[in-house]
């Protein structure tokens, strides 16, 4: 562990117990005192770098079952759960979440199992997904060893090839005799891109724009190269069924690609310089908006970490079908209804265009309420003009002087547009956008008048 101090006193007093050892029996093993023990069992002193090594050597401990907390996404994961509508009367703060995982690790975790088994947290979908979503999360969407195995191979690659496309199918063709062929959509109009082992070829969907046939090419060549360090990571995941360990899979096979098309390095330094200009970086790196969008999530190297977005794509009915929070403390992704407000319904109005948004989620208690967002639309990948999505990006707002798309753009919090966490989650008065009346809160009805929104409602105390 490298934390010099950690606060672990569930965890150890559940070691002493399994090992039928008193206070003072453990604390004369660890040579320390009784009361000091006891303070750290209450979490009231940090568990010091010595006192874990003596803990390791003398009683065989795992050191990882210390972190239990990340399994539940730790105290955002768990302030994420706690903010379902039908906690909102109790007023649970971010501090009180804390508390609970610290003190009760494992009732924590077992709040957090019962409530993803419920199929809450995500609105009924299926488990699968649930589990998958939540390993990511779990790794804040950065995976270290992978980033640092697409770089070596960007430079190999680069070495040969000046064009990485180029050089990409001139991998295939070299060390995996495979050849690239471009097929028309009457002959593939279901796929993508389809591996034929007969024909020795990947055969790829006209459809696919320039970026697009780059990144199925990335990960056509990650899945024959990648697959042992892939499966390590899949196997530590533990998940349950096939369908969840094949999801996890599948992401972790794009987050390679994209780290193969923008290595770690070379693009955080990009971003940096350009000061996250989104154009400048798609045109750079040959990317679309949307694998962007993705990149810009998993920015997290030690000593390396560039700023924490998170990333989303909705529907025009306000669903989302992807959502990375990253290390952003983002709640804002967590309601299954979205705001009408918030900029991410506006943008599917000005196609093409990037829609820029500051905004003050209401309800944020469980994290940062003030966000800089912003929402592009993005074609369905090899479907011309029949689907439709929006890409909303988001950044804390005291990050936003570091951004070209942010110039010109108030970053007071009186000049954000207010939203909620869907209608059900808002609380505030006097919308004429709200379709719901917030849950929990007394409705008020007047025989005499009749206001200009639809429910008018008494106050929670606690909001």
């Amino acid at each position: 562990m490298a934390d010099t101090s950690l606060l672990a006193g569930p965890a150890l007093r559940r070691l002493r117990k399994r090992e039928g050892l008193t206070q003072a029996a453990m604390a004369a093993t660890l040579g320390i005192s009784p009361s000091y023990l006891n303070l750290i069992e209450r979490n009231q002193r940090p568990l010091s770098a010595r006192v874990l090594v003596q803990v390791i050597e003398r009683f065989d401990f795992d050191p990882r079952t210390l972190r239990e907390d990340e399994a539940i996404g730790g105290v955002d994961g768990l302030a994420r759960r706690l903010a379902d509508e039908r906690f909102a009367d109790l007023g649970i703060d971010r501090d009180e979440v804390s508390e609970l995982l610290a003190a009760a690790p494992q009732a924590a975790a077992a709040f957090a199992r019962l409530y993803d088994r419920s199929g809450q947290e995500t609105g009924g979908i299926n488990d699968s997904l649930i589990a998958s979503r939540r390993e990511i999360e779990r790794w804040r969407n950065h995976f270290a060893d992978l980033d640092h195995a697409a770089e070596d191979l960007a430079d190999e690659l680069r070495l040969s090839h000046s064009d990485l496309g180029a050089a990409l199918t001139e991998r295939l063709r070299d060390k995996h005799q495979l050849t690239v062929r471009i097929l028309p959509l009457d002959v593939m109009p279901d796929w993508l891109r389809r591996l034929d082992l007969h024909a020795r070829q990947l055969q790829l969907s006209e459809m696919l724009d320039r970026s697009s046939r780059n990144f199925q090419i990335a990960a056509q060549l990650v899945a024959l190269e990648q697959r042992e360090a892939i499966s390590r990571l899949v196997a530590g995941a533990q998940l349950d069924d096939a369908a969840s360990r094949q999801l996890f899979e599948r992401h972790l096979t794009a987050y390679f690609a994209a780290a193969l098309l923008m290595p770690y390095g070379r693009f955080l330094r990009a971003c940096e310089q350009t000061g996250y200009d989104f154009l400048v970086l798609q045109r750079r790196f040959g990317v679309s908006f949307e694998q962007l969008a993705h990149r810009l999530t998993t920015m997290q190297r030690v000593g390396q970490r560039g700023l924490p977005f998170f990333m989303a794509r909705l529907d025009r009915a306000g669903q989302f079908s992807k959502r990375f929070s990253g290390a952003s403390g983002a709640t804002l992704l967590e309601s299954e209804a979205t705001c009408p407000l918030w900029v991410a319904h506006m943008a599917f109005e000005r196609r093409g265009d990037l829609c820029v948004q500051p905004v003050m989620v209401e309800g944020a208690d469980s994290g940062p309420a003030h966000w800089l967002t912003f929402a592009r639309t993005v074609d369905a990948i090899g479907a011309g003009d029949d689907a439709r999505f929006v890409i909303v990006l988001g950044v804390e707002t005291r990050f936003g002087s570091q951004m070209a798309a942010a110039k010109g753009v108030s970053l007071d919090p009186k000049a954000a547009e207010p939203i909620g966490l869907g209608c059900a989650r808002c609380y505030r008065e006097g919308c004429r956008q709200r379709s719901l009346p917030p849950r929990g809160a007394p409705l008020r009805i007047d025989r005499v008048t009749r206001g200009v929104t639809p429910f008018e409602f008494n106050p929670l105390r606690d909001h």
